[in-house]
């Protein structure tokens, strides 16, 4: 009995053994490839690597720096969207710098009124009190010269009815009267003819020096909102509200680097593609003016003929792609510019890594 069992689980075996060996033999057909791998469509053709920005008459992408520090109160934009020249993209903080503004525009005006009142001198207040001054100098000199003539006539008369020491008191006396008169004259001349032309001028020069200032303020404070250079497209916004933006651009917590505050580029329909050639292979291209090129997208059956725009005649160290300065890198490239014509349909958006075929000779 266990002799049969034995025999009925080896033949049941020996049946399974053949049906996986069927199973498994079995040729699957292969899967169809997701996109078609980029493939040199000259019979001597140059490949570079390429990335796609906006189609700038010359540059790249604008990057946008703020000249100024703080933390930013409103962004007036969204990624995405077209701006003209001029629009207000953003606002940082600015309250030191209008509070200082409005200082300076203070004491401009102030320095303003004193010219004025410079030019208007003498006051005619003032000049009526410098002329009563006078006529009171002049009575008081005629007193005295009446109350010397009257001792003097008596002393003549009888010099024992007044003493020489009275005598010589009213000359005394009517000296000073005269010298008291010629000084409120003199100070009668100095009030009515006004400032003088060095303090005029001097104060001209305070308040030119006032309003530069003041103007600088301004254009300071100016600064503090940020807008348009250009028409475009904005590509990227970096800040947020409250987050603290520099000259050096705003952190950026995931690439832990500075990046710019705002990117902005051309509209989306006109775009270009900056691709480098390596140091070794710019010999083999042929007259610029004769380049033709195609372009392949990563990760996609998209491809796309290039036209040639310019040549940035330049050859630099290939870390453009990867932004990151520290690189220890001995290749060179030279970057070529082509214009993007795409297909009907298609998409692309700056940024995008694209192969580059170029037809050398």
């Amino acid at each position: 009995m266990k002799t049969k069992i034995v025999f009925a689980m080896a033949f049941v075996g020996f049946l399974a053994g053949i049906l996986a060996a069927y199973v498994y033999g079995i040729q699957q057909p292969p899967q169809p490839p997701v996109f078609n791998p980029a493939s040199n469509p000259y019979t001597r053709g140059v490949y570079a690597n390429g990335i796609v920005e906006s189609d700038q008459p010359a540059g790249e992408n604008v990057s946008i720096y703020p000249d100024v520090t703080g933390a930013v109160t409103r962004i007036f934009v969204h990624e995405g969207e077209q701006v003209r020249s001029g629009t207000v993209l953003l606002t940082i903080e600015n309250s030191v710098q209008r509070a200082n503004a409005a200082q300076l525009a203070a004491q401009a005006d102030a320095a303003a009124t004193l010219l004025d009142e410079l030019k208007s001198q003498p006051r005619p207040e003032t000049l009526d009190i410098a002329n009563a001054q006078v006529g009171a100098a002049a009575a008081s000199l005629k007193m005295s010269q009446d109350q010397f003539d009257k001792q003097q006539r008596a002393f003549e008369i009888d010099s024992k009815a007044v003493s020489r020491d009275t005598i010589d008191n009213a000359a005394n006396a009517l000296k000073v009267a005269r010298a008291n008169l010629e000084v409120v004259t003199r100070q009668y001349r100095l009030t009515r003819a006004g400032a003088w032309v060095y303090d005029i001028r001097n104060q001209e020069k305070q308040v030119h020096a006032l309003r530069k200032a003041s103007a600088a303020a301004e254009a300071l404070l100016a600064k503090y909102t940020i807008r348009a250079a250009a028409d475009g497209v904005v590509l990227s916004i970096n800040a947020s509200l409250g987050s603290y933006v520099s000259p050096q651009g705003v952190y950026e917590p995931y690439a832990q680097a500075q990046a710019p505050m705002l990117v902005m580029g051309t509209a989306p329909e006109q775009l270009a593609v900056r691709c480098y050639v390596d140091e070794i292979l710019i010999g083999r291209l042929p007259d610029p003016h004769a380049l033709k090129a195609r372009m392949f997208v990563r990760g996609t059956s998209l491809e796309a003929p290039l036209e040639f725009m310019r040549i940035q005649p330049y050859v630099s160290p290939k870390i453009q792609l990867s932004d990151q300065r520290t690189e220890r890198v001995d290749v060179r490239v030279l970057p070529v510019i082509f214009r993007v014509v795409l297909p009907k349909g298609a998409r692309l958006y700056p940024g995008q890594m694209v192969d580059v075929y170029i037809a050398a000779e």
